[in-house]
């Protein structure tokens, strides 16, 4: 049994947690297989930034570099769909996030990582929480980034904030364990039936409440995604957007969805129907497919 190496950082809940068997157990065994063999074949290297210690995962180290950002919950294996189709072209990446309290710290040890990687420029694959942060390096770093995919994610609104201020009101009273069933019970109730009862997405999301993020990593990771910026005018920067949203996302309704075509109205954009929130784990091959066909593009010189 392979766990990731993140769950080492709360031993007290990994003693509770189910085996790997137990929670894939209704996944298609091609599938399970082959996320074990990915975590057994690309162990996490970590830097620290700053005192904070950041992990992430190298697939191949040949071709233009693409960095996967994860959502508020996940982990950099949860790409391995994505980094194992892509790592034939290309210098495949995906990090997780130290317990961050802001989107300066947040890119900057993001930066960190491609500097350790000695990558210059990147193509930034962000989805929810991880679209948040690309959105930020855009408009902050912009001559770090070669082209930008924003999937099931949003611009700076006001609208998160109120929608889960009760929550975030509570968390630094909530014990961590309860916290954590709080989410798996989230997950069962709309996650999974979005993803068209997907038991590859509950069976991910469920084993990364049991020792992979803490409360100090979803309470920063709720400051992140809530932190106001201006966004980028990526038109006149001639950096290449694409955004991937689905008609069913539980998590980012149609009214966030329009504000990020209108906020960048250059951006290609394709619509999933029927995928939830994370159309990266249970529709790989069409999501495959359009991040390949995308980045294939070449970049219009000025």
């Amino acid at each position: 049994m392979s766990h990731n190496a993140n769950s080492t950082l709360w031993p007290g809940i990994k003693a509770m947690a189910p085996s790997f068997d137990r929670l894939y157990a209704r996944v298609d065994p091609a599938i399970r297989s082959s996320l074990q063999q990915f975590r057994q074949s690309y162990q996490p290297r970590q830097i620290v930034v700053n005192g904070l210690r950041w992990k992430y995962i190298v697939a191949a180290e040949a071709g233009a570099a693409i960095l996967f950002l994860h959502g508020l919950a996940g982990s950099p294996d949860i790409w391995w769909q994505q980094m194992a189709t892509l790592q034939d072209r290309y210098h495949c990446l995906a990090t997780s996030y130290a317990p961050a309290d802001s989107l300066a710290e947040m890119a900057g040890g993001l930066l960190a990582v491609l500097d350790a990687e000695q990558i210059e420029r990147v193509n930034l694959v962000g989805t929810s929480l991880g679209g948040y942060v690309t959105q930020h390096l855009l408009a902050a770093h912009p001559d770090r980034i070669e082209r930008a995919i924003l999937a099931n994610t949003f611009p700076p609104n006001e609208i998160i904030a109120q929608t889960y201020w009760l929550p975030a009101a509570l968390l630094p009273y909530m014990p961590e364990w309860l916290v954590m069933a709080v989410m798996r019970a989230s997950y069962r109730r709309r996650i999974y039936p979005s993803s068209g009862h997907s038991e590859l997405v509950l069976a991910f999301l469920t084993e990364t409440t049991y020792g992979q993020m803490g409360k100090a990593d979803i309470s920063g990771r709720y400051r992140v995604v809530t932190e106001p910026f201006e966004p980028a005018a990526t038109a006149a920067r001639q950096i290449p957007v694409l955004i991937i949203e689905t008609d069913n996302d539980p998590l980012v309704p149609p009214d966030l969805r329009l504000r990020l075509r209108q906020t960048y109205p250059q951006a290609a954009v394709h619509n999933l129907s029927g995928a939830g929130h994370f159309p990266y784990l249970n529709q790989p091959d069409n999501y495959n497919r359009i991040l390949d066909e995308f980045l294939r593009r070449p970049i219009r010189q000025t």
